[in-house]
């Protein structure tokens, strides 16, 4: 018993896993989730299903009181829904995968995603008649069916990239964003988004020769095609127009002006390389807080000068100024406060400065509410975290620096030790030229150290040594009145 019970189990989960969709996950293939999400995880972009509506009424096992033979059928994850009758003997219902009549010929195979009162308000919504003529449901999908759908949606890619490449050895100015094939294979329809009319009837002859397969060409805006391709905006999240949004609304820079923001083409643009919808989201807000806001007060003259405004927080209810001369301060001041300066300026009169505005009347006083007591213990003095400890990174040095630092260091250590070896030495000795210092060394701390000159006549003087003075003949050394050798001066 327990294990046909776990048998029974298994087979349930198993069978939900093969025909429903995981809830908020995101696929990367594109293709429709015919058996759930696929092995390694996977649903792409957009969801199982793009553009969901919950119809909580099946889910709920209401019975419709007023029954409708329309259905919505969705097809390639939801990118293009459309609406069929559904006949009794079909009984089809959300959540089957269905055929359907192409409207032109051949089937489609699709996944009803509403039903009943549900679709007669999208009918409504998105203005199509409920006695409009529509295609019909032809029976419920079998798993011939959905292995037929997978066979072509697998080649959707390949044909995509080499849709591309006949476009661009054509030099037609249009790109190729999205393929679709239809459910029996026999027709393929190629979305694509171009500036102007384009001329591709040369291109369909190249598509039908190389595909085998019935084109259809749809020219899409900017805004579909990334609603087709889908991606994740900055944000972190799925874009908006692949997952929910079904309308695209005009969208100017007057929008970024009204919520303070700055104008950077950059910032302001989605991934369609268009304004984001998200600038509307919160435009009626911003539009109601700014009505009481003054409108021509971007310069306040005041005794001590030109203010100008600089930025406004719409709902602190804040302008703030400074002066044009000495932008260095900024002045937040009140909207009560701004206009009373500016019925003080209407009359007449003109403030001091920013700081008399400020001092004009008082911004309102917040009430004040007792603060509930926290139920729970302040440890904020007896618990303290330790001071983590870094250790500190030695700086990589250059082998130039190194080197540099080293032969200063070998200069500055041989000059310590030249001084060393003068102050051993003593003082140098004294300069004396009088002749009667010169041959008994009376005269000097030092006898002076005389060298014969040499004889030879092409010996040239040493260096750059001065011109040596012929000094008088001593009369104790010299009797015979000869002249005598100069002599060297003394070294020092």
């Amino acid at each position: 018993m327990p294990g046909a019970f776990l048998l029974l189990l298994l087979k349930v989960l198993q069978f939900q896993k093969q025909n429903m969709g995981c809830i908020g996950c995101s696929c990367s293939t594109g293709k429709d989730s015919v058996s759930g999400c696929r092995s390694n995880g996977g649903c792409a972009s957009g969801g199982c299903n793009r553009h969901n509506t919950y119809d909580w009424i099946t889910a709920q096992g209401i019975a419709d009181p007023r029954p409708f033979d329309v259905v919505e059928v969705s097809f390639k994850n939801g990118s293009r829904k459309e609406f069929f009758k559904n006949p009794q003997h079909t009984r089809a219902t959300t959540g089957d995968w269905v055929v359907v009549e192409s409207a032109s010929g051949g089937f489609d195979v699709g996944k009803v995603s509403l039903t009943g009162e549900l679709v007669r308000m999208q009918m409504k919504r998105k203005r199509v008649r409920p006695d409009a003529r529509l295609s019909q449901v032809v029976r419920k999908a079998h798993e011939r069916d959905v292995e037929r759908l997978d066979e072509v949606r697998k080649e959707e890619r390949e044909i995509l990239i080499h849709a591309r490449a006949i476009a661009r050895s054509l030099d037609l100015n249009m790109k190729i964003g999205d393929v679709e094939f239809q459910g029996d294979g026999r027709k393929c329809t190629f979305y694509y988004t171009a500036d102007g009319r384009v001329d591709f009837r040369e291109l369909i002859r190249h598509y039908a020769r190389d595909f085998k397969v019935k084109v259809e060409m749809r020219q899409i805006g900017a805004r579909q095609e990334s609603a087709r391709i889908g991606g994740l905006g900055n944000c972190g999240r799925e874009l908006c127009c692949s997952t929910w949004l079904t309308e695209f609304k005009s969208v100017n820079t007057a929008a970024a002006r009204y919520q303070n923001l700055a104008i950077n083409q950059t910032k302001l643009s989605g991934m369609c390389g268009r304004l984001k919808c998200c600038l509307n989201y919160e435009l009626d807000t911003y539009i109601d807080a700014l009505e009481d806001f003054p409108d021509r007060a971007e310069r306040l003259k005041t005794q001590a000068g030109l203010a100008i405004l600089i930025k406004t927080d719409v709902f602190k209810r804040l302008m703030f100024y400074t002066y044009a001369e000495d932008r260095g301060k900024l002045y937040p001041i009140h909207v009560d406060q701004i206009w009373e300066a500016i019925d003080m300026i209407k009359s007449g009169k003109f403030p001091g400065s920013l700081e008399d505005i400020l001092a004009m009347a008082p911004a309102p006083e917040v009430e004040e509410t007792e603060e509930a007591e926290p139920d729970f213990e302040n440890v904020h003095d007896v618990i303290q975290l330790p001071i983590e400890k870094r250790n500190k990174r030695k700086k990589k040095r250059s082998k130039n620096r190194d080197r540099s630092q080293s032969a200063a260091a070998a200069v500055e250590k041989a000059a310590q030790n030249d001084a060393l070896q003068g102050r051993r030495q003593g003082p140098p000795p004294r300069r004396n030229d009088r002749p009667g210092n010169q041959g008994g060394g009376q005269g000097g701390n030092r006898p002076p150290q005389n060298k014969p000159t040499s004889n030879r006549p092409d010996q040239k003087p040493q260096g750059d040594r001065p011109k040596q003075e012929q000094r008088p003949p001593n009369p104790h050394k010299n009797q015979g009145g000869g002249p005598q050798k100069p002599k060297d001066k003394p070294k020092s």
